[in-house]
């Protein structure tokens, strides 16, 4: 678009809905001789879009305008819907960090001090976000790293320019080894992971075949890979791999794409961010634009900013891997601001394929063809793009059979003014944006979406949906805008769909859950990476949150059900990833048929627990296992009991079991 066409436009869209902006502002003499006509058009265009109404019990409060002097009109960078009308609770707080009930099912509980994590604290840049670099946050990695059956917690940090530059020490990364009794140690200067350099992105898995699992760590700067010795330390051997790229590279993902055997890497691309040339807003690394949301300054990009191009490296089971982007297919040739990366057999047959959340651009989805190249198609199977056909700025992905039908579905967490996406697999790898059917987007709109998960948090055989939250901009704090730099959660009950078909898992939709003041729920913080996993070997699922400039948050189930659980920790065999990467089991029981997938990334650039968990609701029989094992072999289990982790291993059926993290007694339950 010619420089003052697209100033004309966004102008015209600043002035009418306030959009929170991917426009690069043409000079304030340009903007000023089109407000008049935009003014006259407001009260129209504004009540053509404007959001669905509030809920009740809510209440709008009138936007007042940037401070005085502030420019109007510029670069914002992050793709979203229109300027949303603030929503307050009844004690006139923003909903972002508002909104509690006095009663209710305390669902989750802070448990961060008792378990020791709140002595660590991420830190990125400086407190006022001047630069995209520092607002993305880091993401969190669950690992039974020791073989101990329990797991422990990565955490990935950040840094500063200072840091960088050897003004003050690093910020270091964290591995909380898991105690066995609801507690955690730092061990992560004995283990070598530490990281001294500026962290975002976390996946785990066993690359080389040793039945260890190892550390990929996606940074600004170098990336990292520790291999595991087997000892309680781990080595980086990224230069030696050659996967350590080298300006910025946020979330990273494993599958073995051509079925070798041997686990892949797909490493994301984000901002090409150069301290030589800084995205300061008026200046010319963003093209004289002035940066700025909701009319306030703010940091640049990434729109406007140059993008990092996405790698895919080949396995070439030495040690080392070859880059085989082009070749396969994935050429992220615009250089999208890639985010997460999953790889996952969307169609269970063990042959992963790859999906590619990005910011401000359309999202990827690749179809592996089976011959070690994959078929794009992002935009045929309507992931690239909402409903309403535009790109939202994808942050984090949830991937899961919400509706016990055997098919992968997405939930695609995004920027605030816009609601957060539940992409619907309707079978052959299509998706429908159903957010607004399924009741998952009214409520997200005022919050900006990081991590979020899949999880069966009251163990019915039903996934829930949750969702961690945090502004990119502390202006926020300064204006009533109904929002709030650090925001809590939100969580999502899965629930039969009245007003659809009746037939089981054809009819499912989510219903919010009420933070309970002084509950987990009601944690206030910039949230940004997210895992989820049994952390007490409890059979719940517990949350575990990497805020930006802020301690750890890990929030322990508590939910007051009695239902029946089991978990599954699977084991390659001689032609599929040892560690059973991008397998599908299939649970039957009670009723109804579960799908889970082992996957090594997820969330918002993290990584979750491998264990494959499926609520039982109160049924005593475990059911049957149908594992779809990455080799392409098929096999069925009988589960001899509920409330167990399984260890399977492919070809030999059940080879361990655990009963609350120990193994299991003649005739033992685990409470």
């Amino acid at each position: 678009m010619l420089p003052g066409v697209r100033g004309f436009v966004c102008s015209v869209l600043i002035a009418i809905v306030a959009v929170p902006g991917d426009c690069l502002a043409a000079p304030a003499q340009q903007q000023s001789s089109v407000t008049a006509n935009a003014a006259a058009q407001s009260m129209l265009v504004a009540t053509e879009i404007a959001p669905a109404p509030m809920q009740a019990g809510t209440q709008a409060a009138p936007q007042p305008p940037p401070q005085q002097g502030a420019a109007q009109g510029g670069m914002g960078g992050i793709a979203g819907g229109v300027g949303a009308a603030p929503v307050y609770d009844a004690q006139k707080r923003p909903i972002t960090a508002g909104g509690f009930v006095d009663k209710g099912t305390v669902v989750f509980e802070d448990v961060t001090k008792q378990a020791g994590l709140s002595g660590w604290v991420h830190k990125m840049g400086s407190v006022d976000k001047k630069f995209i670099v520092e607002t993305n946050g880091s993401g969190v990695g669950l690992i039974d790293y020791d073989h101990s059956g329990w797991l422990s917690i990565y955490l990935v940090n950040g840094s500063t320019f200072d840091a960088l530059d050897g003004k003050e020490p690093a910020p270091k990364a964290a591995l909380f080894r898991n105690n066995h009794d609801g507690t955690f140690t730092d061990v992560a200067a004995q283990a070598g992971v530490t990281n001294d350099r500026w962290g975002y992105g976390v996946s785990i898995a066993d690359y080389d075949n040793d039945g260890w699992p190892d550390i990929y760590v996606g940074n600004y700067g170098k990336n990292r890979l520790y291999h595991n010795n087997h000892d309680g330390t781990f080595t980086d051997v990224a230069e030696k791999a050659g996967v350590t790229l080298g300006n910025w590279s946020p979330g990273s993902t494993w599958g073995d794409y051509d079925g070798d055997g041997l686990l892949d890497l797909y490493v994301t691309g984000y901002v090409h961010f150069d301290r030589d040339n800084l995205p300061i807003g008026g200046s010319k690394a963003v093209g004289y634009a002035f940066c700025q949301y909701r009319g306030a300054a703010v940091n640049c990009g990434p729109r406007g900013l140059k993008g990092e191009a996405d790698h895919l490296f080949h396995n070439n089971g030495d040690g080392t891997f070859t880059d085989t982007t082009v070749k396969a297919g994935v050429e992220d040739k615009d250089k999208y601001y890639g985010f997460t990366p999953i790889f996952i057999s969307l169609s269970g047959n063990g042959k992963p394929d790859l999906v590619v959340g990005n910011d401000s651009e359309p999202n990827f989805l690749y179809i592996n063809k089976g011959d070690g190249t994959f078929d794009d198609q992002s935009y045929v199977s309507g992931f690239a793009l909402n409903k309403d056909g535009r790109e939202i700025a994808s942050m984090g992905i949830a991937a899961g059979d919400y509706e016990n039908n055997g098919l992968i579905d997405f939930a695609v967490t995004d920027f605030g003014d816009d609601y957060k996406v539940l992409y619907h697999n309707d079978g052959d790898s299509s998706f429908t944006d159903v957010s607004y059917k399924a009741g998952i987007a009214q409520i997200s709109i005022p919050f900006v979406g990081w991590g979020d998960g899949f999880l069966d948090f009251d163990n019915d055989g039903w996934l829930d949906l949750f969702m961690v939250n945090g502004h990119v901009y502390p202006e926020v704090d300064k204006y009533d805008w109904g929002t709030t730099f650090a925001e809590r959660p939100l969580l999502f009950r899965n629930v039969p769909d009245e007003t659809g078909p009746k037939k089981q898992g054809d009819a499912r939709k989510f219903e919010y859950v009420p933070p309970v003041t002084g509950s987990g729920l009601a944690v206030v913080t910039s949230s940004r990476g997210a895992a989820f996993g049994d952390l007490f070997n409890d059979g719940k699922i517990d949350v575990v949150i990497n805020p930006v400039d802020g301690p750890p948050v890990l929030l322990r189930n508590v939910n007051p059900d009695h239902h029946h659980w089991v978990e599954l920790a699977l084991v390659g065999g001689p032609k599929s990833p040892r560690d059973a990467t991008c397998a599908t089991v299939y649970l039957t029981a009670n009723g109804m048929r579960q799908r889970r997938d082992v996957l090594s990334s997820g969330s918002y650039i993290s990584s979750n627990d491998r264990r494959l968990h499926f609520g039982l609701g109160d049924a005593t029989d475990a059911g049957t296992a149908e594992i779809h094992w990455p080799s392409g072999a098929k096999e069925t289990v009988k589960l001899p009991a509920e409330d167990r982790i399984f260890t399977i291993t492919e070809g030999q059926g059940i080879t361990g079991t655990l009963c609350g993290g120990t193994a299991c007694a003649a005739g033992a339950k685990a409470k």
